[in-house]
């Protein structure tokens, strides 16, 4: 049991590495060729059908770029196709949804005081919101409101958004934004294996065939490859966001989720405005504040919007073993917390107290307060999936201790 614990561990490992290092890969390209296309400048000693050029530096050595808008006169003798990091990048980032969330949905997918469900149902539910979505998507790009870029990407905004409320009312905050990143990014892999890679294999059967290739072909691939662009950084934000309970775990995570779609878009608007060569809009970036900001303020929201205290700012750590609200505390961390937070865990399939933390004593307790304050009380990141079925008063015993020790009031 113990030697299967470990190699279950690091198999996580393994998969999280290579999901990491094919994103690079696909983020990496992606981002160069998106800027790339965009510095292309027309010059008139361009050969025919050519659309513009580019001379870059890098290693030492120059690199002189054309791009032909639809196809040139024939076949290049060798063709670098990119697909592979795409591919690569959405089935790691399954087989870690599988481990992860799957192969855990009692403690990481399913939180029964959201939605009681089995985890078949909820294994299912996930496996038909991805594939759902991409239909979904397809079908609107496909339809006549696909020919008004801009109105598409509103509608696309809007599903998004549908999407996030949603995942929040089934299953755990962690595993709604998780979801969420996988609805994106497979949205994005999907866009290169059903349309962008077809379209240009079309195109190139042309080419070898002798015949023109249809521009049409080309338009179609550019479009869901600047959807791909916009929707690039906030899938790696809703990756990291596990790693972030005030992000995930909130009342209003869905809006956050929300808002981080737009920052996506702030963000990228000026990359691109940039690499196009048409000024630096700084505004994005004071939008991107802002919205940042509106964000960290979502996570702690006051009582006007739900109903809960608004949490004191504390002007320092005080010794919280010494606090009146100590005892109601740790009988909470001790029955809701302590079967894993161990040195010998006694829930099934935990080892090792996750990620070394042990909650046994006074002193491990009050060692970890703003831990403990963050995941169980100012968020419901923890117990993962309320397995212990942590209530709103134990939570609030946690945050009263906290808040009142970090003000001042040391003393039982």
């Amino acid at each position: 049991m113990y030697e299967f614990a470990i190699a279950w561990e690091w198999l996580h490992f393994a998969v999280r590495w290579l999901h990491v290092i094919t994103a690079i890969a696909w983020i990496g390209s992606s981002f160069y060729f998106i800027a790339l296309d965009l510095g292309l400048v027309k010059r008139p000693h361009l050969p025919p059908g050519a659309y513009g050029e580019e001379w870059q530096v890098h290693g030492g050595g120059f690199y002189h770029i054309q791009k032909y808008l639809v196809a040139p006169a024939s076949m290049p003798e060798h063709l670098t196709w990119f697909k592979w990091e795409s591919y690569a990048t959405w089935l790691s980032g399954f087989a870690l949804l599988c481990l992860v969330y799957y192969g855990g949905a009692d403690l990481f997918l399913i939180d029964r005081s959201v939605l009681d469900i089995s985890a078949p149902v909820a294994i299912l539910i996930s496996l038909l919101s991805l594939s759902v979505g991409w239909i979904c998507y397809d079908l609107l790009c496909k339809s006549p409101i696909g020919k008004n870029t801009w109105a598409l990407m509103i509608l696309l905004y809007i599903v998004l958004v549908a999407m996030a409320w949603a995942y929040t009312q089934v299953f755990t905050g962690r595993a709604a934004f998780l979801h969420l990143g996988a609805f994106t990014a497979t949205i994005m892999s999907a866009n290169v294996f059903f349309i962008i890679m077809p379209n240009q294999r079309i195109v190139v059967a042309d080419l070898i065939a002798g015949r023109t290739p249809d521009p049409k072909y080309g338009a179609i691939a550019k479009q869901r490859s600047l959807h791909n662009n916009y929707l690039t950084l906030p899938v790696i934000f809703f990756m990291l966001s596990n790693h972030y309970p005030l992000a995930f775990a909130t009342a209003f995570n869905w809006v956050i989720a929300a808002l981080v779609f737009l920052m996506g878009v702030t963000i990228r608007h000026w990359f691109n405005t940039t690499h196009a060569r048409k000024g630096r809009p700084t505004w994005t970036w004071l939008a991107t504040a802002l919205i940042f900001i509106l964000i960290i303020w979502l996570s702690t929201v006051p009582k006007v919007l739900t109903g809960e205290e608004k949490a004191q700012v504390a002007p320092a750590f005080q010794l919280f073993a010494q606090n009146a609200h100590f005892p109601a505390a740790r009988d909470v961390v001790a029955s809701r917390c302590s079967m894993c937070h161990a040195a010998e865990p006694v829930y099934e399939g935990i080892v090792r107290p996750p990620k070394n933390v042990k909650l046994e004593t006074d002193a491990e307790i009050a060692a970890h307060a703003r831990e403990i304050y963050i995941q169980a009380g100012r968020s419901h990141a923890m117990p993962p999936g309320n397995v212990t079925m942590m209530t709103a008063e134990e939570r609030g015993l946690l945050t009263a201790w906290f808040e009142s020790a970090a003000s001042g009031e040391t003393t039982r």
